[in-house]
């Protein structure tokens, strides 16, 4: 029997990192701001789980200004929509008792 989880990436074990991924696989580019809204995170809260999937090559960092204000913004990388939809996929074989190889 093949093990259930050996396809899935412990980068997205967390549901904060999870919910970010997903609006970024959907949208080109969000703010810091609109994340930590639609998530309902603290700054710090999201800001920790934003440096690790910074740090692991899944999201691009975009800073700049608006006007006088500093926007932040983040967008996935090829190898984060990559692993992403290979983490799903190793979900979705799991909940269907799929053996993949």
């Amino acid at each position: 029997m093949k093990n259930p989880i050996g396809n899935l990436n412990k980068v997205f074990d967390s549901r904060i990192r999870m919910g970010v991924m997903s609006i970024l696989l959907m949208n080109a580019e969000v703010s810091f701001n609109d994340l930590k809204q639609l998530l309902e995170l603290t700054d710090g809260n999201l800001a920790s789980h934003l440096i690790n999937l910074e740090e692991n090559g899944f999201i691009k960092v975009h800073k700049g200004f608006i006007g006088r204000k500093t926007n932040t913004t983040y967008s996935i990388t090829k190898v984060g929509e990559k692993s992403f939809k290979e983490h799903l996929e190793a979900l979705e074989n799991m909940i269907r008792g799929v053996n993949g190889t």
